[in-house]
C-alpha cells in the first residue's frame, strides 16, 4: 500500500510546480542586471582590432546593446528591424559579436548592412557571460546612467520595440 502512496504524494507535490512553470513565458528568462548597473566591458572593435569598443562609449545616453552572431538564425530575422531602428536614430545600437569569426561577421555586415554605432568582437564569449547571455540574439536597453532597464531574448521586432522599449525610453520611436 505504501508503495502506491509515495508516487501519489510526489505527483500531488509536483502539480503546483508544473502549473507555475506552464504559466511563465519561456522567452523571458530573468536577468540579474534589470534595474542594476550594466556590466562594464572593453572589447576589440570588430571592424578594427587596433581600436576598442567599451561600455564607456554609450555612457550618458540611452543605448541598445545587441548580442549577435552570424550563426544565429534569430539574428538574421531581427537584422532588418535593427537596420530600420538605426535609420530612425531613436537610440544608438552597440553590438557585441558573440562567439563568432571576425571575417564571417564582417562579411555579414557588408552584405546585410551595419546597424551598429560600433561592434565589439567577443570571440571567446567572456563579455557575453558577464552580461548573463543565454544565447543570441539578446538585446539590452541601458539608460543614460548605465542601468539595465530591459532585456529582450530572441529576435527584436517592431511589436516588442513599441511594447517593451519605447515606454522605458519615454517617448516616440
Amino acid at each position: 500500500m505504501s508503495r502506491f502512496l509515495l508516487p501519489l504524494a510526489a505527483f500531488f507535490i509536483l502539480i503546483p510546480i508544473f502549473i507555475v512553470g506552464l504559466t511563465k513565458d519561456p522567452r523571458q528568462l530573468p536577468s540579474p542586471f534589470i534595474d542594476e548597473l550594466a556590466p562594464s566591458f572593453t572589447l576589440p572593435s570588430l571592424t578594427d582590432p587596433e581600436k576598442t569598443v567599451s561600455s564607456g562609449d554609450y555612457a550618458g545616453q540611452y543605448a541598445l546593446v545587441n548580442v549577435w552572431a552570424t550563426w544565429c538564425v534569430g539574428c538574421r530575422q531581427e537584422h532588418e528591424f535593427l537596420m530600420e531602428l538605426s535609420r530612425s536614430q531613436s537610440v544608438p545600437i552597440y553590438g557585441i559579436n558573440w562567439r563568432d569569426g571576425r571575417s564571417e561577421a564582417l562579411r555579414w555586415l557588408q552584405a546585410l548592412g551595419d546597424p551598429y554605432v560600433a561592434s565589439g568582437f567577443d570571440e571567446d564569449g567572456r563579455v557575453g557571460i558577464d552580461w548573463g547571455v543565454y544565447g543570441a540574439p539578446e538585446t539590452f536597453l541601458v539608460s543614460a546612467d548605465g542601468i539595465v532597464l530591459h532585456k529582450h531574448l530572441g529576435p527584436l521586432d517592431a511589436t516588442a520595440w513599441e511594447r517593451d522599449f519605447v515606454p522605458k525610453i519615454g517617448g516616440g520611436s
